[in-house]
């Protein structure tokens, strides 16, 4: 080998290991932020000048395994969607009360009852008569609270949405951004690894909105396909996902004639095919979950009004003086939002005398309450008619004596009539308070342990993939050691050349 061939192996060995010292110290640099993966450049031998072996360096490359980064996406999208759903439920379960101190639902229902037994001793003490009254009176605000939670929710559920909207585009717009620099860089044969780095974080971020699958190109590009086939939109810029406001009414509901905006992509609306993530669950908790809570506390409230004015009490009311007919379909009906208008009769309140007496007469029906005439004026102090049909038909399994109660409805709920309850078999009022607040304080509970699950999956993933594809700080560190040893070796035999050449110059003159 001549010493030009000699001179060039060894610079090309430092400008190699120049390089892998920049990669290793701009790693361990990195190491804490967020996306960055280790990176490696390795060299490449080729002849020099047809005098002996070089190296070259080659472009710097990233060691990711696929299926571990998307499964850790998928599970961050879990996370995300359990956390919402943990958010905005918590308020509903909190607006039910403590079963263990009997003020939920159930304990209310079973508090008024118990009232009526009191009463039903003594007709006329008045101070028993205040005790039914303000046991409904705290029904009727459990009710309403209960309501207004789940409308809280269901609000909050629909500005979540907007939100993963706008953050959806600003990611899109992002990834399609680094696409393209990618595919430039990849043309030019100039290393990707930095900005591969910055569009998986992004995908990252996407998939905490919704669940996606990412197909990747031979030019370095990549396509996103969401659940359900949808192809997402790659245009620096643009804003392909749109959301109208609303203000979420307990009539309100998505498609055919209802009121709520659908998320829509080029003019589609696609709200029905977006699953995973925030985005998936705000659109189940505002269209499914949060509407079909509002109909069970919805038809508690209606039955509890009904089955009391059925036997001559008409003790619950609107702000309209009327009650619900629970035996009619609920869709479109006044059952809708009842439990957030729910209220004791003002007449009832005024005198509490009726509570005793009655407040209406009751035609009687074959298969129906049988008939029944108020205490007329003056009537017997120690009247228990009404408290007798109460407490056996009103709290009880029957409406009359053989004819069973027609009990509470579990299909054609919502809004749109298109939701279904799990509550089912159930006769009584005490016990359908009951299984309501079992169930959706349930859903917070239910979300709490999805979050625990998912994020222990996340955290499995994520050590998994650290282990490949993380900086190892001291393996990075022991490795630029290495780097400035074999730096020195190059270093003196590119001085020994010098010396070489220094002796060859002064023997030639």
């Amino acid at each position: 080998m001549s010493l030009d061939g000699a001179l060039s192996v060894a610079t090309g060995g430092l400008r190699l290991l120049d390089r892998q010292m920049a990669r290793a110290a701009d790693d361990i640099a990195n190491a804490g932020t967020a996306g960055h993966t280790r990176k490696s450049q390795a060299g490449l031998a080729q002849t020099v000048a047809g005098a002996g072996n070089g190296v070259r360096a080659q472009a710097i490359t990233r060691d990711v395994d696929l299926a571990v980064q998307a499964a850790q996406q998928r599970a961050g999208g879990d996370v995300a969607a359990a956390t919402l759903r943990e958010r905005l439920l918590g308020g509903v379960e909190a607006a039910h009360g403590s079963p263990e101190n009997g003020d939920s639902l159930g304990g209310l229902m079973g508090g008024l009852q118990s009232a009526f037994i009191d009463l039903r001793e003594q007709p006329a003490d008045s101070v028993r008569r205040g005790a039914v009254v303000e046991a409904a009176a705290q029904l009727a605000t459990r009710l309403n609270g209960i309501s207004d939670a789940i409308g809280t929710a269901r609000q909050g559920a629909q500005d979540a949405l907007r939100a993963e909207v706008a953050a959806v585009n600003a990611g899109l717009s992002e990834v399609a951004t680094l696409n393209r620099d990618i595919a430039r860089e990849h043309a030019a044969g100039r290393s990707t690894a930095g900005l591969e780095d910055q569009r998986d974080l992004a995908i990252g971020g996407l998939a905490q909105s919704l669940d996606l699958s990412v197909i990747r190109a031979t030019n370095g590009e990549v396509t996103l396909v969401a659940r359900g086939g949808v192809v997402l939109p790659l245009v620096p810029g643009s804003a392909p996902f749109s959301l109208a406001d609303a203000t979420v009414g307990s009539g309100a509901y998505h498609g055919g004639a209802g009121t709520l905006p659908g998320v829509m992509l080029g003019g589609r609306d696609v709200t029905r095919q977006l699953a995973g993530g925030r985005m998936g669950a705000a659109v189940t908790l505002r269209d499914a979950t949060l509407p079909r809570m509002q109909a069970e506390a919805d038809l508690a409230a209606s039955q509890l009004a009904h089955r009391l004015d059925q036997q001559g009490l008409r003790l619950f009311t609107d702000a309209a003086g009327a009650v619900p007919d629970p035996t009619q379909p609920y869709a479109g009906s006044a059952m809708i939002g009842f439990a957030g208008t729910i209220r004791v009769n003002p007449a009832v309140a005024a005198d509490p005398a009726l509570l005793r007496d009655g407040t209406q007469a009751v035609v009687g029906a074959p298969a129906g309450p049988t008939a029944f005439t108020p205490n007329p004026p003056g009537g017997p102090a120690g009247f228990a008619t009404l408290l007798d049909r109460v407490l056996d038909f009103s709290f009880g399994g029957e409406q009359a004596a053989g004819v069973a109660q027609p009990g509470f409805a579990t299909g054609g709920l919502g809004p749109d009539g298109t939701l279904a309850s799990p509550l089912s078999g159930l006769r009584t009022l005490v016990d359908y308070g009951a299984a309501l607040v079992a169930e959706q304080t349930g859903a917070r509970a239910a979300a709490t342990e999805a979050l625990a699950r998912a994020g222990s999956l996340e955290s499995l993933l994520a050590g998994r993939f650290a282990e490949r594809s993380g900086v190892d700080v001291d393996a990075e560190v022991a490795a630029m050691v290495q780097l400035q040893t074999a730096y020195g070796v190059n270093a003196r035999v590119i001085s020994t050349i010098q010396a070489m050449w220094d002796a060859l110059f002064s023997a030639v003159r």
